[in-house]
């Protein structure tokens, strides 16, 4: 979002303002935090992983677009669920989803018992459950009922 993108939405909801170089200040603290989320070493093993994609609405250079918003939801086996990625794309796709499973190796994770996703189809590979099957071969895939 652009500065005045984010003083329009502040003050809409809140009433409120920030100059162009608070945000930027805001912006300079979070943007090492948010990146250290990003790449930080995940756990070994995940009980239950669930992955989708939702479509929003967004404003991208003054024109309304739709863009797919992946999310990835992990069940560690301490019981606990924790957000292991968010990522922004212009469309779903397995492609796609195999470089997010790629990272997630790479950042530490070795297995996931039971994947839950919703199918979805596309090449390469041929779809979700494939892409899955491609970077952790042991992962149970459980379709969502609706699939």
């Amino acid at each position: 979002m652009s500065y005045s993108s984010i003083n329009e939405q502040l003050n809409e909801l809140y009433g409120y303002q920030l100059s162009a170089g608070e945000l930027s200040n805001i912006t300079d603290r979070v943007m090492p935090a948010l990146k250290e989320w990003q790449t930080r070493v995940l756990s070994r093993l995940y009980a239950v992983v669930w992955l989708d994609a939702m479509f929003y609405k967004v404003r991208v250079d003054g024109k309304v677009l739709s863009r797919a918003m992946y999310s990835v939801i992990g069940l560690g086996m301490d019981g606990k669920k924790e957000v292991l990625g968010l990522y922004m794309a212009e469309s779903e796709g397995a492609k796609f989803w195999l470089g997010v499973l790629q990272d997630f190796k790479n950042r530490g994770v070795e297995d996931i018992l039971i994947s839950c996703v919703d199918g979805l189809s596309g090449t390469p590979p041929e779809g979700l459950p494939e892409a899955i099957e491609t970077v952790f071969p042991k992962t149970q895939i459980q379709l969502c009922v609706v699939h």
